[in-house]
């Protein structure tokens, strides 16, 4: 549980969870009579649950092509839920406005990520047989 401990105390970590926060309270809000507003609240959680998720997957597993798979699902998922306030304001949600607080939060994220994903060590690697997250000068084949 030691390891669990440090992932959670981790400023990205804990800025995910702000963010999953802040988002779940946004979803408290949507009516649940609304197909489009529920499929932009389903997404909207998985998404916001894949910014610290992936993070505890990367930190456990430690191998660079590992970690920059998740940091580039991260990035996807933080990517996805800054503009779903258009998709909120485009199906009539009343609070849309409530959605800026999420962007800021993202946005923080965002540069919190970037520092975390310089640390990661890209010679403790195995080959990406894809080529996609190998070091530089490392062949998939």
């Amino acid at each position: 549980m030691k390891r669990h401990d440090e992932i959670e105390q981790m400023p990205l970590y804990k800025k995910g969870m702000e963010i999953i926060e802040v988002v779940n309270q946004i979803c408290d809000l949507i009516p649940e009579n609304d197909e489009h507003l529920l499929f932009i609240k389903n997404s909207m959680l998985d998404d916001a649950y894949k910014l610290t998720v992936k993070i505890a997957g990367a930190e456990g597993a430690d191998i660079y092509d590992l970690r920059m798979e998740a940091a580039t699902i991260i990035r996807k998922a933080a990517n996805d839920l800054m503009v779903q306030k258009h998709s909120l304001e485009m199906f009539g949600f009343e609070y849309s406005e409530y959605f800026d607080i999420v962007r800021e939060l993202i946005e923080e994220y965002r540069l919190l990520f970037i520092d975390w994903v310089k640390g990661f060590d890209q010679w403790n690697y195995v080959v990406d047989r894809w080529g996609l997250f190998n070091p530089p000068e490392i062949s998939p084949f």
